[in-house]
């Protein structure tokens, strides 16, 4: 999974990017202008890999993963002209979500570039930017269309593919030169599937983070009226989760009890992300290793060994299966057969959050 963190210049990301992932990455109090991107992998908090690991004593533990990708603050008027930067355009679409970074703190050495702290304008400035991006995009796809339905030589299913498209677009059109955001509108993944070559930026998962202060706590989420779907709103203190990040484990206890934090920011960001890309992990364990893998909701028994291996996928044969609550309840892998909470499942079983599984395969 991919998290794409964006935000105007000076909204703090590069300082919630350090505190998700216990980075570096230099901070400034001006904005460079320049198409930089801090990139890092962290592993997935997740209390039931560490008692997996006790119980099977595995030679290896691995966790789920997810990147962070700090992208450049984006300037006002980026989207305006036909749209912004490929190169930053793609940095931006390749992600599976954004995580929108909002500043709502206050700092005299942090000059705001608006001249005042309005976490609301903010919000639905960079938003007017993506979707002057979009609308460029799409126009110009119009465009290509038109004139390809205007030409001989297309097949009779080429026309229909291109008129299709067409009235989709030409719908999405419409919804950007209205302002409206296109991750509002009911698609389904066959409807998704043509569109991933446009790189359409509103139509991703939006995480949106009030980055605030110890002043300001998370007072700003109700100024905030911001309701469209698939979409999250979470307000952080960015400056303080950052100094948390650097500590050791029992002076970060502390550090958070002082504080008030209920817990740290980077599993609140991964937990509201997998529910906005509706993704949840299972786990496979033995003596060799314990592992969580990240899966969609409603992914198949065939499609969780897929996320394994190909091979396992082929060679389906069937799964055994028990839940991560009867496993602990039971004590081991031969009490939860002895227990008759151990299954044998086909390809259609849909795996659930925290299952255990071993896929039998033929290959």
């Amino acid at each position: 999974m991919q998290l794409g963190i964006i935000g105007l210049p000076l909204s703090g990301k590069t300082t919630v990017f350090n505190a998700l992932t216990r980075g570096h990455a230099d901070v400034a109090n001006f904005a460079s202008g320049k198409l930089q991107v801090h990139t890092a992998s962290v592993q997935v908090p997740d209390a039931r890999v560490d008692v997996l690991s006790k119980m099977f004593n595995p030679r290896k533990t691995i966790y789920a993963q997810v990147q962070y990708n700090d992208i450049a603050g984006l300037q006002r008027g980026i989207g305006e002209k036909g749209g912004m930067d490929g190169n930053l355009l793609n940095q931006i679409v390749q992600n599976d979500a954004i995580v929108h970074v909002v500043r709502a703190f206050q700092d005299d050495n942090v000059p705001h570039l608006e001249g005042s702290i309005n976490p609301a304008r903010d919000l639905e400035n960079l938003d007017t930017e993506l979707i002057l991006s979009d609308l460029g995009v799409v126009e110009r796809r119009i465009e290509r269309l038109k004139t390809s339905l205007g030409k001989g030589g297309s097949t009779p299913q080429e026309k229909e593919a291109y008129q299709k498209e067409l009235t989709q677009l030409e719908h999405f059109q419409k919804v950007l030169e209205g302002g409206g955001l296109l991750r509002d509108l009911e698609l389904s993944l066959a409807e998704l599937k043509p569109l991933k070559s446009l790189a359409l930026t509103t139509l991703k998962p939006t995480l949106v983070i009030l980055n605030t202060d110890e002043a300001t706590g998370d007072r700003p989420l109700a100024d905030i009226s911001y309701h469209h779907k698939q979409t999250q709103i979470v307000a952080l203190q960015g400056k303080v989760e950052m100094e948390l990040a650097q500590m050791s484990d029992e002076d970060a206890q502390m550090f958070l009890q002082e504080f008030g934090i209920a817990e740290p920011s980077l599993p609140r960001v991964i937990r509201h992300s997998y529910q906005l890309l509706g993704l949840q992990s299972f786990f496979t364990v033995g003596e060799d290793e314990v592992r969580a893998w990240t899966i969609p909701v409603g992914a198949t028994a065939v499609e969780a060994a897929g996320a394994i291996h190909t091979d396992l996928a082929k060679g389906f044969v069937r799964a055994e299966v028990v839940s991560y609550d009867n496993l602990i309840k039971s004590g081991g892998m031969t009490e939860a057969k002895t227990h008759g909470v151990l299954r044998l499942e086909g390809k259609e079983y849909i795996v659930h959050d925290g299952d255990i599984v071993h896929i039998r395969s033929s290959l």
